[in-house]
């Protein structure tokens, strides 16, 4: 491990940096699935006659077809 600052050419671990970078854009894609399908699931139990137990459904449906498409 170098110990001189990063500005005057210490070597960085690349793979890592990809790894981390992987790590970050996969949790926020199936972060903002869930997201979405909590905001869809809440609007159909709040804004219709469905009730808790239909939005619950609902919300599991949408975030295993989405999780199955963003794989």
């Amino acid at each position: 491990m170098p110990a001189g600052p990063a500005e005057t050419g210490a070597e960085m671990d690349y793979a890592e940096h990809e790894r981390t970078y992987n790590l970050f854009l996969g949790l926020t894609k199936y972060v903002s699935l869930l997201s979405i399908a909590i905001l869809i699931a809440m609007a159909f139990g709040f804004f219709t006659s469905a009730g808790f137990i239909s939005s619950t459904i609902l919300f599991i449906l949408i975030s295993a077809v989405g999780a199955w498409l963003l794989r």
